[in-house]
């Protein structure tokens, strides 16, 4: 009793508390309640919804691409999803498939192959002016792959094709600096079958130039380009065995630099004759000397013209344009037959009167010739990329920026006055350069 009465009567007996059934589970300290499970219903029935609306069966539509479940039926010239297709498989286009420089003399030695140049796919481009505008824009998959139109493809043609498709011109005329001598020098290197000396005058050669002009090196601006072939009569005459077209259809005349023209003798056979004109104003012996390379009379087959010039001018753009335009009036005045009669060409008056005049005349010439009584096929060449090698103190005046900005506006320019154009500069950028020039 003492216990009771200085404790109290015992412990209060505890409320009234609710029935044992009813109290809510609890799972990992989370009271589920009716309104969180339907909250649970409601987000997976969401997710349910989401996964059907994406990844499920669509009506009227498979599951899957139709290219991923369907048979395509076998086409050997067709690979679905290439980026590249293969060549067409047409006879024509063997030339673009096989390795053309395989009969060259030093083939295996100078480790040369025409496919490490040109890489062949599907479509052909189908007209010239489709051609250009693809090749000025292709390039490279890689630095010295295989270079590419963009679009379409150009043709590789043999040696056979190339000496054809000269001899159907009375002459090819090859005009301005020194990338147009290794034009000439890669077309020499092509009629020959000869890729150790088929630019270079090898007959003649001390041990020490055949040694320091051999394979890639004859393209050597310092040390080969006066061994340059500037005519093809001399290869016909000291080593005629060399030359793969018939003697009788071409003759390829290169004028060398150190002095900017320097014109040879009448070729015995036709084929592209090279002038080197880079300065400007052109002095006056000189364009005497270029109108009398052209008949005063229509000849039996067409005449055509190569026109290069830019890094000797450090890309003057109107320096460029008045030397492309005194050799287009000397043209015209030496052989009338090249555009129609009502064609003349510009006046010191009208060049006096300023850029926008004369860019007004020569849109107009363009329009008249447009379908001349001459045909007059003129291709414009714009310098190629620079190199690392290139000398510091071009990189501003001649580097890859001043480059580009010169060839879209000759392009331009070019167009203007009834030329094609043909950039090089994207198709070589990512090319080896052996002196960055």
């Amino acid at each position: 009793m003492a216990y009771f009465e200085k404790h109290g009567s015992g412990p209060a007996p505890p409320a009234a508390s609710p029935p044992h059934w009813t109290l809510a589970p609890k799972i990992n300290s989370w009271t589920i309640t009716p309104r969180k499970t339907g909250l649970l219903l409601l987000v997976g029935a969401s997710i349910y919804a989401l996964n059907v609306l994406l990844f499920g069966p669509r009506p009227h539509q498979p599951s899957r691409p139709s290219y991923l479940t369907e048979n395509l039926p076998y086409n050997s010239t067709l690979v679905p999803h290439a980026a590249f297709q293969p060549p067409e498989a047409l006879s024509h286009r063997y030339p673009d498939m096989v390795d053309t420089f395989t009969s060259y003399k030093y083939r295996n030695t100078c480790n040369i192959s025409s496919l490490d140049l040109h890489a062949p796919f599907a479509p052909l481009c189908p007209d010239r002016e489709t051609m250009l505008t693809a090749m000025a824009s292709g390039g490279r998959i890689g630095h010295d792959a295989p270079y590419m139109p963009r679009g379409c493809d150009m043709r590789w043609f043999s040696t056979e094709e190339i000496c054809e498709i000269l001899s159907r011109f009375e002459k090819v005329v090859i005009l301005g600096d020194s990338m147009m001598r290794h034009v000439v020098g890669s077309i020499n290197v092509l009629i020959r079958k000869d890729l150790g000396y088929g630019a270079v005058t090898d007959w003649n050669f001390s041990p020490e130039e055949r040694q320091d002009c051999f394979c890639n090196y004859q393209f050597n601006v310092k040390a080969c380009s006066v061994q340059g072939i500037f005519k093809t009569s001399d290869v016909v005459k000291n080593d005629p065995e060399s030359v793969a077209c018939p003697v009788d259809s071409i003759d390829v005349i290169s004028k060398p630099s150190p002095n900017p023209l320097r014109l040879f003798d009448t070729p015995l056979i036709l084929f592209p004759q090279v002038e080197q004109m880079i300065r400007f104003p052109i002095p006056a012996e000189e364009l005497d000397r270029f109108r009398a390379l052209l008949p005063d009379k229509k000849p039996a087959r067409p005449y055509a013209f190569i026109f290069g010039h830019g890094l000797w001018n450090d890309l003057d753009l109107q320096a460029t344009l008045d030397w492309l335009d005194t050799l287009l009036d000397a043209s015209v005045q030496a052989a009338p037959w090249l555009s129609p009669s009502s064609t003349k060409p510009s006046s010191p008056r009208t060049r006096s009167r300023g850029r926008a005049a004369r860019v007004a005349a020569a849109a107009a010439k363009h329009q008249r010739n447009k379908h001349p009584f001459g045909f007059w096929p003129r291709l414009f060449l714009t310098p190629n990329a620079a190199g690392k090698e290139k000398p510091d103190e071009w990189i501003v005046s001649q580097g890859n920026k001043a480059l580009m900005i010169f060839e879209e506006s000759v392009g331009v320019e070019v167009r203007r006055r009834g030329l094609e154009h043909l950039g090089t500069w994207n198709m070589s950028i990512q090319s080896n350069k052996f002196d960055g020039v």
